[in-house]
């Protein structure tokens, strides 16, 4: 049960006490019934057909970084949480919490990233709604943002699906995003560019499904990484999946930040990788399809599912021993997101 009698910033990480926070006290509020499913977006049975529905709230600091701003994070991470479903993005809301002293050159350059965000993914921003604060309540913006996307008939993904004998892969290289914010926030400087990731990744999505009809999920690795995210599916399928090192795709500036901060590339946020577990026998063909989308290039077949034990992630080092992939617990990096 919960032992914290206030909220901790550690609660937003995405790791096992976010986890804790949403099962003890949030499903328990709102008295879900059964066992939720907990996937990135709802499915829903509306008259004449399915749709998906999500929503996220963004209080990155700092509010511009490269490759990215806090508008382009929260138009793609939106996208992507609605694209994990299967479904189609089709419209998005957006409320802002601005505080006051912000620029509005600085809401401008949001704004117009937005909408550019927003063509690249083929979404309409269609309603929303502003709010403002007083100086020193806010941190300058936040923004929430909700999708809404159609299901087409028969598709049926959920991080419960997992099977043994499925294969994980992933779209790309880990960590560009959380590693570049750090960075930025803290005046780090590198002997090569970092940038984020921060991506609309429904047309990825969709070819992958097209490729690989059985897939049983996706699941974007953002807060708490791809550690959180093989934890969460492992827990919902009750299986194992074991990932190879050596096979998980990481640039070598990333990798070396991690090791001079300390961070676990495992569990550093990312805004623009999918995971995807799929039927061995349909691996390879989901394979060339995210390679052949816009920002999979440098996908990879990363690891497997087992059968036990059940609800555990675990990492095949280079020397060949293999080590429990832990969630993460504290905050590794807040306001990432």
């Amino acid at each position: 049960m919960m032992q914290q009698d206030t909220i901790l910033l550690s609660h937003g990480s995405g790791g096992s006490l976010m986890h804790r926070l949403i099962d003890e006290v949030f499903v328990t509020g709102f008295g879900a019934a059964g066992t939720p499913a907990l996937d990135d977006a709802a499915s829903l049975d509306v008259a004449g057909g399915r749709v998906a529905m999500s929503t996220d709230t963004y209080v990155v600091s700092p509010l511009f970084f490269p490759g990215g701003d806090i508008g382009r994070l929260a138009v793609c991470g939106t996208v992507n949480d609605v694209a994990t479903s299967g479904a189609r993005p089709l419209y998005l809301s957006v409320g802002f919490v601005l505080e006051e002293g912000l620029p509005i050159e600085d809401l401008k350059r949001v704004l117009v990233s937005m909408r550019d965000a927003a063509e690249e993914a083929g979404v309409r921003i269609v309603t929303g709604d502003t709010k403002v604060v007083e100086r020193g309540h806010g941190d300058g913006m936040y923004i929430n943002t909700t999708g809404l996307g159609v299901l087409a008939e028969g598709v049926d993904l959920s991080g419960s699906h997992c099977r043994p004998g499925d294969v994980v892969l992933l779209s790309g290289t880990l960590g560009d995003h959380g590693i570049t914010v750090v960075s930025t926030r803290e005046g780090l400087e590198f002997s090569t560019d970092l940038r984020s990731d921060a991506a609309p990744l429904n047309h990825m999505v969709a070819v992958t499904l097209d490729a690989a009809p059985d897939a049983r999920c996706f699941r974007d690795p953002t807060r708490g990484g791809l550690a959180s995210t093989l934890n969460e599916l492992a827990s919902a399928s009750g299986v194992s999946i074991t990932v190879d090192e050596l096979a998980v795709p990481v640039h070598d500036q990333v990798r070396g930040a991690c090791e001079m901060l300390g961070y676990d590339v495992f569990q550093v946020a990312n805004e623009g990788k999918m995971v995807t577990v799929v039927p061995a026998d349909q691996a390879e063909a989901a394979l060339s399809a995210m390679r052949s989308a816009p920002y999979g290039e440098e996908a990879a077949i990363i690891g497997e599912v087992g059968e036990s034990p059940a609800g555990k992630a675990y990492v095949r080092t280079s020397f060949g021993a293999t080590r429990i992939m832990d969630m993460l617990v504290g905050e590794q990096l807040p306001r990432i997101c």
